[in-house]
């Protein structure tokens, strides 16, 4: 009796402490993503003060050209941030990123115009932009290993939805506050000055997120495997992509359709709203945020139905429901035109998206192993957001603008989705329910030498 009640306490204790990581950790995620959303919601303002044109088309394509810079760099800031996790720990370099991304946001809510100072706005918007993006780029991947490494096996997602639900919730949040902001101040004053205020709110978030973090415990997966290999030194990129790469991009593969569908929903969808089917800015934000809220929620129960129905049926599920149900939200967004028609075929997209979002962030630490999950999931996550999530919004409106059709964007995402089922079912194995590998070739244990019994009674 007295056994069982010191195991009962102790499986409390744990998971009291795991969702105190759980906490945590999505409490530093929904800062990072809070700022880094920022850039997207205020795509139009940024446009008129940093990239000023007679043509509102043009103005948009740059600045969803500097959105794009973020992601260029984001690979190299997952290489280094990964590496240093992978060799210091992972708790470290979360309550850093969580700092570099907090002052980096709040410098651009400080930069002058273009009219104040000309071409050195743009330039300063390019280079924070590129802060930005080197803290993302160790920031995310972090956060989810952290948080599955403290996980028990058999419900690393059903802890780890989390960080999908932050990241939601972070761009709810961004377009809740900059869609009553607008409502307050008007669009002259939100041109004008009230697009800083949003930005320079980062410094306050920033701090609290920082000091949570760094309360934290260190990940005990990362801490066993540091005490078995006595202190040895990370791996180099280089290295990490020799024993890796090919599960890097196994998973690339079906990250694609993630990266992709998340940017073009959460991103592109607010611009898309205002300026082709002509919303108010109000109502594209307001749209966005109720279908983010509803994305968030649906987390968890994504997160317990992958832990019973394993990793693979969820991305085929995830791939399915984009090709088959992308297209028809687009139209009923484009032929409703209105608030609630916007709304529903946000929900719609919503679905698929959190499937592939939630299996991802279990996926990130499962197909690693831990003297290189890191590295490696840094690499993978960055690389393919680099090239599909970041030139989802830019690829999205040039389509439109070439083909004429706001159809175009749907069919790009629906042609990923194919290609990403039959990319699952082939190459991604099944990860659920399995021991994280700790090491990228498994140590051999040592044989001892056989007694030779013979031998030992002659005396």
């Amino acid at each position: 009796m007295q056994q069982q009640t010191a195991a009962a306490a102790s499986e409390q204790h744990d998971t009291r402490h795991i969702k105190k990581v759980m906490a945590g950790s999505a409490a530093g995620t929904v800062v990072e993503w809070f700022d880094f959303a920022l850039f997207g919601y205020m795509a139009v303002y940024i446009a008129q003060n940093f990239f000023p044109s007679e043509d509102k088309m043009a103005s948009l394509l740059a600045t969803f050209a500097v959105f794009l810079v973020s992601f260029i760099v984001r690979p190299l800031g997952g290489i280094y941030f990964g590496k240093l996790g992978d060799k210091v720990g992972r708790k470290k370099i979360l309550a850093l990123t969580v700092l570099l991304m907090s002052g980096s946001t709040a410098a651009i809510g400080l930069i002058p115009t273009y009219e104040s100072i000309g071409i050195w706005a743009p330039i300063l918007l390019v280079l924070i932009r590129c802060v930005q993006g080197l803290s993302a780029g160790g920031e995310y991947t972090g956060a989810t290993i952290y948080t599955v490494e403290h996980s028990p096996m058999n419900k690393r997602n059903s802890y780890a939805w989390a960080m999908a639900a932050a990241t939601y919730f972070a761009f709810a949040l961004a377009a809740g506050v900059s869609a009553g902001l607008v409502a307050f101040v008007g669009t002259d004053a939100m041109n004008s000055w009230g697009w800083r205020v949003i930005f320079l709110l980062a410094v306050p978030m920033g701090v609290v997120a920082f000091f949570i973090r760094d309360h934290l415990s260190e990940s005990p997966e990362f801490q066993q495997m540091r005490a078995e290999k006595k202190g040895q030194t990370s791996y180099t990129a280089s290295q990490v992509v020799k024993a890796e790469g090919h599960n890097i991009v196994k998973l690339g593969g079906f990250i694609v359709l993630y990266a992709l569908s998340f940017y073009i929903f959460s991103t592109y969808m607010n611009s898309f709203l205002s300026t082709v089917i002509g919303l108010s800015p109000t109502q594209s934000l307001t749209a966005s945020m109720v279908a983010l809220l509803f994305v968030a929620a649906l987390t968890p129960l994504a997160g317990i139905i992958s832990d019973k129905v394993g990793r693979r049926k969820m991305m085929q599920f995830a791939a399915i429901w984009h090709a088959l149900f992308t297209i028809p939200a687009y139209m009923i967004v484009s032929n409703g035109a209105s608030l609630e028609a916007a709304i529903i075929g946000m929900l719609i997209i919503g679905i698929g998206q959190v499937a592939a979002s939630v299996v991802a962030v279990t996926l990130l630490s499962e197909m690693f192993p831990t003297d290189m999950r890191y590295t490696a999931s840094s690499i993978c996550y960055n690389i393919t957001f680099a090239v599909f999530g970041g030139t989802a919004p830019y690829l999205a409106i040039w389509l439109t603008a070439q083909t004429g059709s706001y159809l175009a964007p749907a069919v790009y995402v629906t042609v990923v989705a194919v290609a990403c089922f039959f990319w699952v079912t082939l190459l991604i194995p099944e990860t659920a329910n399995k021991p994280l590998r700790r090491y990228h070739t498994e140590p051999k244990l040592e044989m001892k030498p056989a007694v030779n019994l013979n031998k030992a009674n002659i005396n």
